[in-house]
């Protein structure tokens, strides 16, 4: 007799066996402990597949059956159990299945240590490539699941973001799927992509989760948008300063409670966005700028009004509008401040009392009257997004 003839008689033995390795693997691996992760019958069925094809090429020979491993590593994946504990149990089951080829083989003199040295190695070089083939699997699945959960997780940010869930019931279920908590405050962000659906923005949903923000992600064909949660202390420190580091044209929309409102504050984090000067990476905030973001909703009003404000001052010589609009624009900074708005230009005081006057005498409007001061910061921020 030899090993082969033992394996031939296990096989006989195929169910008692499986339960045997059944019960140590939930003894000793943690995942495997109860049902909370792995049914026992599937665990059952999983044993039983793999002890056949190992005890039939022991018994029989030939190639190989390595379609059970690469069963079981599917469906762990699917399951959940980490790749490390999935190949623990694996090789304990390998372990106890030894163990009982040997039990029985001490049963039969004439197998000899030479035989049972020859076996060993061989059922470990067996284990050796079924754990390959195990963990190719898992992986494989936990990509492609990996996948579909994003595909899915992209799916809903989209339907939030066009409105389409609108119900109670419906936005709660969308902020489980998400990760995200069911009540604010809530951002959008919108970063524009260097390419056709390249990221401007890679990994940043792991960056903002290691600061303690959840956050959920939808790539488009120019944009990459994402729904941030800002519930927890110092959270809008903490994306920022996470934003800034990508070095992207980043817009954020205003904070907002009920992720109801996720289709405006899309389009004020685009806004947000569309107001950032020139090309180079930034991060613009709604908030920050509120003025820009009405120039840049409304790009052909605002240019209108620049127009109808300060039509006389760009009627001037380039030479004597730069001057007067230059001036005007320090003024508005220095809080209308003369004396101030004479130190930042290296001017004397008066130079800018007398400009300003001009500036009164060519629109016919006082400067001190609150609604000319809001029609011209209008204009002037107007002049300064929309040049043309």
């Amino acid at each position: 007799m030899d090993l082969s003839a033992v394996a031939s008689v296990l096989q006989e033995r195929l169910q008692e066996i499986s339960e045997a390795l059944a019960v140590r693997i939930r003894a000793e691996v943690d995942s495997y402990a109860d049902d909370s992760v792995v049914l026992r019958e599937s665990l059952r069925f999983s044993l039983e597949s793999n002890a056949r094809v190992v005890l039939a090429y022991l018994a029989e020979g030939g190639e190989p059956d390595v379609h059970p491993a690469r069963e079981t590593g599917r469906i762990r994946a699917e399951q959940g159990v980490p790749l490390a504990e999935t190949l623990h149990a694996y090789r304990t089951a390998f372990d106890s299945l030894w163990a009982q080829i040997l039990d029985e083989a001490r049963q039969h003199p004439e197998i000899d240590q030479a035989q049972l040295a020859a076996g060993s190695s061989e059922i470990w070089v067996l284990f050796g490539r079924y754990a390959e083939v195990l963990a190719t699997a898992y992986r494989e699945t936990s990509a492609e699941l990996s996948r579909q959960r994003e595909a899915r997780r992209s799916a809903v940010v989209e339907a939030l973001c066009r409105g389409d869930i609108a119900d109670r019931v419906g936005l709660d279920d969308a902020a489980r799927h998400l990760g995200l908590p069911q009540e604010g405050p809530y951002a959008v962000v919108v970063a524009t992509a260097p390419g056709a659906r390249e990221e401007p923005l890679p990994g940043i949903e792991a960056a903002l989760r290691e600061a303690q923000v959840p956050s959920a992600w939808r790539l488009l064909p120019d944009q990459q948008i994402g729904l941030l949660s800002l519930a927890v202390p110092d959270a809008e420190t903490l994306s920022l300063r996470t934003l800034r580091r990508r070095r992207a044209r980043v817009g954020i929309s205003p904070l907002f409670d009920s992720l109801s409102d996720t289709p405006q504050a899309l389009r004020f984090a685009r806004l947000a966005l569309t107001g950032l000067p020139g090309e180079s990476a930034g991060v613009g905030r709604f908030d920050d700028r509120p003025l820009a973001m009405v120039v840049a909703a409304a790009p052909e009003e605002a240019t209108r009004l620049a127009r109808l404000v300060l039509e006389p001052v760009l009627a001037l010589p380039p030479q004597d509008r730069t001057r007067l609009l230059e001036t005007l624009g320090h003024w508005f900074a220095a809080g209308g401040r003369a004396p101030d708005t004479a130190e930042r230009m290296f001017l004397h005081p008066n130079t800018v009392r007398y400009r300003l006057r001009r500036v009164e005498e060519l629109i016919g409007r006082p400067l001190s009257d609150p609604r000319t001061l809001a029609d011209l910061g209008l204009a002037l921020q107007a002049l300064r997004a929309l040049p043309r």
